[in-house]
């Protein structure tokens, strides 16, 4: 079933600068913060935590016991949160874990079908996998009894030692557990109770409670906004600012006009090039160039009066200013471009990683440029807000195969020739064909969607 619903993230800004005793003050909470979590990634962050962590109010318990709340003179409010933000942290790293065991045992050709049963369902089944990291006797659950006893049998009967599996799981857990710890205090979570929104003076904004009993300071706000979620207040004291996340729920919307299938090619100078011939984002080039070449010529001046600059806070404003105008003609160009084709159903490459032996680098090197990946990131979040299905597919070779025939063709500069059918078009196009072929069903078992 579609998500009736999705969540993104807006921001709040100080309007003023912050007195140098409050920012101090949200600094400490921000250090007290960092140090609680880190005190529980030592102790609950390895094996012998695993049995506490789910659902994680044990932890709590023995936190709040551990008398470092008092210690730290943290109020609950920033403690607790700061405690299972800390146990999110882990049990994502203990699912990344899992999953990458099972990804290594299905590939490893060793494994007969029965001992790879045998390692699904104890990395699967709460308790066998936490009881067999720690030594101890496994405990499976009374609904999950009958399985268990129907897989021994297979194991026993195929004369396959358990005791080998466990010990393999436990070799595969060294080697991918790694030690969580954070260094850095910028910033700390937030419920309804820490805060409240309101006026003080004539200026509107929020109050933040402090370390201090009944004491909260304000912070005059840029917009008159208010919410009443848990929020994410990130630090800058370099400009005695702060930055508000606020986690959104958005109602998705749904285009019953929107029946097409669209492929699209991602490009440096076009940002998209439908497999229709329409292009979105003419200007995406000329604006990345203009930010490239003044984060050269400011990076040149720095070096050269390094001793006697001035400061970077104009170099930052104006580099804010260019990557906003990018930004912002990036959103209205996607939205130009949902609206134009009406796709219930976008295909976009998915090209491979830079460090992946053989593949093209210039390929890499201009689709992750921008910004990180943001394009296609954009691309997905309205995909998701309009109920469009987004699929990647692969995308090697994909710009110089024949859309038409499926061969081999070569392209100069922004055309492309297939030599075998003698179809010619513009390369950006033919990529987006392509896209479009690639995620149709009939074709997936030729190229393979990720």
């Amino acid at each position: 079933m579609p998500q009736d619903k999705i969540y993104k993230t807006v921001h709040q800004y100080n309007k003023v600068p912050i007195p140098v005793e409050n920012m101090r003050k949200l600094q400490e909470i921000a250090r007290d913060y960092s140090c609680v979590k880190n005190y529980v990634y030592q102790r609950y962050g390895g094996v012998g935590g695993l049995t506490k962590i789910y659902p994680g109010y044990t932890v709590q318990n023995e936190m709040t016991r551990s008398g470092i709340r008092t210690q730290l003179g943290l109020p609950s409010v920033y403690f607790n949160l700061a405690v299972f933000e800390a146990l999110g942290d882990i049990k994502a790293q203990w699912t990344n874990i899992k999953i990458s065991i099972l990804e290594a045992a299905s590939q490893n050709e060793r494994f007969s079908s029965q001992e790879k049963h045998y390692l699904r369902f104890m990395v699967k089944t709460g308790g066998c996998f936490e009881h067999i990291l720690n030594g101890k006797k496994i405990v499976v659950p009374e609904k999950m009894e009958e399985a268990y006893h129907r897989i021994m049998v297979d194991i026993n009967g195929s004369s396959v030692c358990a005791e080998n599996l466990n010990r393999y799981l436990c070799r595969q857990v060294r080697k991918k557990i790694q030690r969580i710890q954070t260094d850095k205090a910028h910033g700390f979570s937030l419920t309804e109770r820490a805060y409240r929104y309101g006026t003080c003076g004539d200026e509107h904004g929020i109050f933040l409670s402090t370390k201090e009993s009944r004491k909260r300071i304000f912070v005059p706000l840029t917009d008159s906004n208010e919410y009443d979620k848990q929020l994410y207040i990130r630090l800058k004291p370099e400009d005695y600012g702060i930055e508000i996340a606020v986690p959104i729920g958005q109602k998705v919307r749904i285009h019953k006009d929107y029946a097409n299938e669209t492929g699209i090619s991602l490009g440096m100078r076009h940002m998209i090039t439908t497999d229709t011939g329409n292009i979105y984002g003419e200007c995406f080039g000329q604006f990345q160039q203009e930010l490239v070449e003044y984060l050269a010529a400011s990076d040149k001046t720095y070096r050269k009066e390094k001793k006697n600059n001035a400061g970077r806070k104009k170099y930052k404003a104006h580099k804010a200013k260019l990557d906003a105008r990018l930004v912002t003609y990036a959103n209205q160009e996607i939205n130009r471009m949902i609206a134009g084709e009406k796709p219930k159903v976008i295909y976009l490459p998915k090209y491979p990683q830079g460090n992946i032996k053989g593949y093209d680098k210039k390929i890499n090197y201009s689709v992750n440029l921008w910004k990180k990946g943001f394009v296609k990131d954009r691309i997905k979040q309205k995909c998701r807000e309009n109920s469009i299905e987004y699929v990647e597919v692969t995308g090697k070779a994909i710009s110089t195969e024949c859309s038409r025939c499926g061969a081999q063709g070569k392209y100069k500069k922004e055309v492309f020739l297939c030599e075998r059918c003698g179809y010619e078009d513009d390369k950006k196009i033919n990529a987006a064909k392509n896209a479009k072929k690639r995620g149709r069903p009939e074709q997936q078992d030729k190229h393979i969607v990720h």
